[in-house]
């Protein structure tokens, strides 16, 4: 598998978010905003969906050592166990991940076992033989990760979690912590109880929707937001038309840069690298990705396209 060097744009901690308003200025009337001439490649962020995206078994430590180790941020969806230990799991239940397992098994979640009880899981084997063996990751395994290796980040989507279990056991590596959620509620008590760490807004809907939750957002101007994720469609019979439109993600992109958020988009099924061109030719500055092998050299070859030589 190639690696390649991708210096995560949130590592800009030092100096706090902050900085991130003269880094995406607004666009000039006549002239489009490009990442290219705003962000170096070595700074682009690269979420990994789930963990590696299509890559690996997701929300395992295989899964997030892969994405880091393409210098791209993982993601970890987080639930309690019955016994109240934070781990790593997306689905409410175990159907998807564990197809061969008893009717009864497949209906039961995390909540429903024990820590000891979920590490028997063969979370990998779903995915292929040379996966057996994956086990679910806890919050400490993943800690322990990111002390060893302070320039590491690691988005945290929540599923179903105690905020204040999550802020305390996580205390020593807020600043490399990116919360994702759906729920502005959430994003602003956590960013109460870790100010050190990062937060991303992400949403799906129709275009009407968003403008609508956008509008409501921007009320109370992106309220301890620092990134903003919108899912993207393509419709494949209208000549892979997006959905919200064109219009929609480049006015979104100029909102966003306004107030200093930095704006991702996640291209369902986004296996063409003609995809993310697009949308960088809309303003996009980051994608979350199931595809990280293709997105990185999508992203390699754009930059490429400007002239400049990639790093």
């Amino acid at each position: 598998m190639k690696h390649f060097h991708f210096i995560v744009f949130s590592f800009i901690i030092v100096t706090g978010w902050l900085l991130s308003v003269s880094v995406f200025p607004a666009t000039v009337q006549g002239q489009e905003w490009n990442v290219r001439d705003h962000i170096p490649l070595d700074q682009f962020t690269i979420q990994c969906h789930r963990g590696a995206g299509n890559l690996s078994p997701e929300n395992s430590l295989e899964a997030f050592e892969i994405a880091w180790n393409l210098a791209t941020i993982p993601e970890a969806d987080l639930r309690l166990t019955k016994d109240r230990v934070i781990v790593a799991f997306h689905d409410n239940n175990f159907k998807r991940i564990l197809p061969n397992a008893s009717e009864e098994v497949q209906k039961q979640g995390i909540a429903d076992l024990t820590l000891d009880e979920v590490k028997k899981l063969d979370i990998g084997i779903w995915k292929g033989e040379q996966f057996a063996g994956q086990r679910v990751a806890t919050l400490r395994e993943v800690c322990d990760v990111l002390k060893k290796y302070p320039k590491r980040q690691i988005y945290i989507d929540i599923k179903k979690v105690d905020f204040v279990q999550l802020a305390r056991e996580t205390e020593g590596v807020h600043p490399q912590l990116i919360l994702a959620s759906s729920n502005h509620e959430e994003i602003k008590q956590w960013k109460k109880l870790a100010p050190k760490s990062f937060t991303l807004h992400w949403m799906g809907a129709a275009e009407e929707k968003l403008t609508e939750r956008l509008n409501q957002l921007e009320k109370v101007q992106f309220d301890a937001i620092d990134q903003l994720q919108i899912h993207v469609n393509i419709n494949n019979n209208k000549e892979g038309q997006f959905s919200p439109s064109d219009d929609f993600l480049r006015k979104t992109g100029e909102r966003l840069r306004g107030y200093g958020i930095l704006f991702q988009t996640l291209p369902w099924n986004g296996n063409d690298p003609k995809i993310y061109q697009r949308l960088l030719d809309l303003g996009v500055a980051s994608f979350a990705t199931d595809f990280p092998d293709v997105t990185i050299d999508a992203v390699r070859n754009y930059y490429g396209q400007s002239g400049k030589k990639p790093q």
